[in-house]
């Protein structure tokens, strides 16, 4: 399943459009990786109408046309929606025609039940080819959409693991699949000990005689330059040594701290 972030308004540009089964997922594990895609500032397009007709939309198949990259949540009840198998078949034609990269995700279902319809795949199955009796090629057709998809490189969320950290990780891959890096952390982080730093000031300025105060300020100092510099060293996709000696220690700290003092006082 799949509308925008904000449900509803299709011109605000998505990268990912996210598909689901409503009734499996819904409320746990999709909501869980949306959440993670929305900390990443992953913009996604999600559908939570629970109102469908027999075809896919037209808004629906815009939305994956538009995306950069499609993530496939495959769960126990995926294959007995229309709706969903419309999606997977709509979102490999346009890995095919679009270049569109795809991710499959195996929800509490195992792939290979996926890939050849067995397991509860099976039965979801045998009532579309019998609903479809004088279409079968609309059923071969999600059959081959669906075993493109599972051969793809994807999760599987079956592991022994906790949720949170595969929704973590999953984030994390398809960040790095749209060529993004993500410093929203870090921001967050270095305000929170600039303001730190403000009130140590502060203190130091009424007190300037009291014990530790000065070090404790220069303390918060030298942990914002470290956040800082590993923001930059995300953004310019570094490794976190690159700027340092053997040892540890910073391989123009002298020149480095002088520069810092300038423009910080």
């Amino acid at each position: 399943m799949a509308s925008s972030s904000s449900s509803s308004n299709l011109e605000e540009r998505h990268e990912v459009f996210l598909s689901f089964r409503g009734e499996d997922t819904r409320k746990t594990f999709t909501s869980h990786l949306h959440a993670a895609f929305k900390r990443m500032e992953i913009n996604t397009y999600i559908d939570y109408n629970l109102e469908r007709g027999d075809e896919i939309s037209g808004t629906l198949l815009r939305a994956i046309e538009d995306a950069k990259l499609s993530v496939i949540v495959f769960s126990k009840n995926f294959g007995t929606s229309k709706w969903c198998l419309d999606e997977v078949k709509k979102i490999m034609e346009c890995k095919k025609t679009r270049r569109q990269m795809v991710v499959p995700v195996f929800y509490d279902i195992e792939p290979t039940h996926v890939r050849n319809q067995t397991g509860s795949f099976a039965s979801a199955f045998a009532r579309h080819e019998e609903r479809f009796m004088d279409r079968p090629n609309k059923v071969q057709k999600w059959k081959d959409a669906l075993r493109e998809a599972t051969n793809l490189s994807g999760w599987d969320c079956s592991v022994d693991r906790l949720e949170s950290e595969i929704v973590e990780e999953i984030a994390k891959d398809v960040l790095q699949k749209l060529n993004r890096v993500y410093v929203g952390d870090l921001d967050q982080e270095i305000a929170k000990y600039k303001q730190l730093a403000t009130h140590q000031w502060r203190y130091f300025l009424r007190a300037p005689h009291a014990a530790g105060l000065f070090q404790n300020y220069q303390a918060t100092l030298k942990h914002i330059d470290k956040l800082e510099m590993e923001r930059h060293h995300r953004l310019l996709r570094t490794p976190p040594n690159m700027y340092t000696d053997a040892d540890g220690s910073n391989a123009n700290n002298d020149f480095y701290n002088m520069w810092s003092n300038i423009f910080r006082f």
